[in-house]
C-alpha cells in the first residue's frame, strides 16, 4: 500500500499597497484550524523593511480612508 503523499500547503501571500509582496526572506510561519489543530497553511513571515513598507503604504492610504 501506498504512503500518502504529504499535502502542499497554500501559502497565504504578503499584500502591501493592494499588492502580492514576496518576502525576501524564505521563512514561513503556519496557520491552524483550531477546530482540528492541523496545520491548513503557510503565511511568509515579514522582515522590518516589509513591515515598514506596509506601514508607509497604510499611512499614505487613511486620508482616502477617512
Amino acid at each position: 500500500m501506498n504512503k500518502p503523499s504529504e499535502k502542499i500547503l497554500a501559502t497565504v501571500p504578503l499584500w502591501i499597497n493592494g499588492k502580492p509582496v514576496a518576502p525576501a526572506v524564505a521563512r514561513m510561519g503556519e496557520v491552524f484550524n483550531p477546530a482540528t489543530g492541523r496545520v491548513v497553511r503557510r503565511v511568509p513571515l515579514a522582515d522590518a523593511a516589509l513591515i515598514d513598507a506596509a506601514v508607509k503604504a497604510a499611512r499614505a492610504a487613511l486620508p482616502e480612508w477617512r
